[in-house]
């Protein structure tokens, strides 16, 4: 079994890297987390990392405005901080090439819904789950997969279903799968680290 050495992105609140730091610190995930990079610098993620004594990064397009120096900050911030496997947590920005390559294969995320279905571009967020009850899904979930030039499109790794009843909106639908988002992405890790899942 291989501790995963665990980089983070988040953008806003960073829940799901909450959830995973919480499952390192109870002894339920065999990972380390290393370091938090967020592209908002007020974002809670980064304030998450600072009460949990993890090097915390606010590293932007504002700050690099060029597109290779700004993912040469992500890179060595992360190689600095000896992270071998990157999880995106509610990063809303698209990865560049370079980081994807940095770290190829090892690049995690999670998404709100079954992939492949609604999935891809402008399909984030509450977007996602109006675009479930609006085709009328019986049923719902989240995807953790590999991260690749295109969105959502990497290789599948877990997923876990919710179901969808007539009374939902798409913010009760979106608490649902948050709920088991967490407990997913934990899973999905500790069956990477037990070599259970090969990435």
């Amino acid at each position: 079994m291989s501790k995963l050495m665990l980089g983070f992105m988040a953008s806003h609140s960073g829940t799901n890297m909450q959830a995973i730091i919480d499952a390192i610190k109870e002894g339920k995930l065999n990972a380390q987390a290393c370091a938090v990079i967020s592209n908002n610098s007020n974002s809670l993620a980064l304030e998450r990392a600072r009460i949990e004594g993890i090097p915390a990064y606010h590293i932007s397009s504002k700050k690099y405005p060029d597109e290779e120096e700004l993912a040469q900050a992500i890179i060595n911030a992360f190689k600095e901080n000896g992270v071998d496997t990157v999880v995106l947590a509610g990063y809303m920005k698209k990865l560049s090439p370079n980081v994807i390559h940095a770290f190829k294969g090892r690049v995690l995320n999670i998404h709100p819904a079954l992939l492949p279905k609604f999935g891809g571009k402008g399909l984030y967020g509450m977007y996602v789950h109006e675009a479930v009850i609006r085709a009328g899904e019986k049923i719902s979930g989240a995807t953790v997969h590999l991260v690749d030039e295109h969105y959502d499109h990497g290789k599948i790794l877990n997923q876990k279903t919710v179901d969808v009843s007539p009374e939902d909106t798409p913010e009760s639908l979106a608490q649902k799968v948050l709920k088991i988002e967490h407990q997913l992405y934990v899973e999905t890790l500790q069956k990477i680290a037990s070599g259970e899942i090969v990435i």
